[in-house]
């Protein structure tokens, strides 16, 4: 149980929302799609996720402030929904089924509530502090957990892609952390972070992310048991870059991330 049950019971049905929505626009022969001034693409299934999430965040808790990737928002405020309504939009409007919805409630800066709903891949993720972690799947529901791998040299790795550490960060660093490692792969975006907290794989650094990114997976790996920092070891879904890991590897993959 958590103090924070009938907030989690509400992210449960803002993603019950969205996913309505993308699952119904997704490979949609006459899906829109813009560009933002970032160069990052933009489909009416954003806009239209984040529009019908505000409403109903609207409707239900008028007092809490909402920041999203779509119509902004402050993270200035004691309560605040966080919300990517697509991660993952180049593989949304690819036709790739890897994307999902991120919602998290922040509490005085502190992300408490997490849900990430990929109803492509027929799987959710979620957790509240202090009331563990959890994922469903075809299989059912089930408490998850991260890996036991204490050893860099047995470890899985992923990052979202190479090119970014060339631009926000070092490309060597992180090339250094591959070498020490047993595999590494580009999961990317959202998914990555999901299975560290379901042990599948060991650690997972973004060289840049954005808030609605990893907001999330700040509580849901930490309640699985795992570490969630920035690349300079703060505990912050904020600081513009992100580690997941299983917490017995998350020092040694620093150091060998530091510039």
């Amino acid at each position: 149980m958590s103090r924070h049950d009938a907030d989690l019971e509400l992210a449960l049905r803002l993603a019950d929302a969205a996913d309505a929505i993308t699952a119904a626009r997704f490979r949609a022969h006459d899906l829109s799609v813009e560009r933002k001034p970032d160069r990052t693409p933009v489909t009416d299934a954003d806009v239209a996720v984040e529009d019908a999430v505000r409403a109903l965040l609207s409707a239900e808790r008028p007092d809490d402030v909402v920041m999203g990737e779509e119509r902004g928002g402050t993270l200035d405020a004691s309560r605040v929904w966080v919300l990517d309504p697509i991660d993952g939009t180049k593989n949304f409007l690819r036709g790739v089924p890897i994307w999902a919805s991120l919602i998290a409630l922040v509490v005085d800066g502190v992300p408490v509530v997490g849900v990430v709903s990929a109803p492509a891949l027929g799987r959710r993720w979620w957790a509240a502090a202090g009331g563990g972690a959890f994922m469903s799947d075809a299989s059912g529901e089930r408490a998850i957990s991260v890996s036991g791998v204490r050893s860099l040299e047995d470890a899985y790795v992923s990052t979202t892609d190479i090119k970014t550490w060339v631009e926000y960060h070092s490309r060597e660093a992180y090339l250094r952390l591959v070498d020490a490692t047993w595999e590494s792969r580009a999961f990317g975006d959202f998914y990555q972070h999901c299975l560290v907290a379901e042990g599948a794989i060991d650690l997972a650094p973004e060289a840049v992310a954005n808030p609605w990114d990893i907001a999330p997976f700040q509580v849901l790996v930490t309640e699985a048991g795992g570490r969630f920092t920035s690349l300079d070891g703060e505990e912050r879904y904020d600081g513009g870059n992100v580690l997941t890991s299983n917490g017995h590897l998350h020092e040694a993959a620093l150091k060998l991330l530091a510039r």
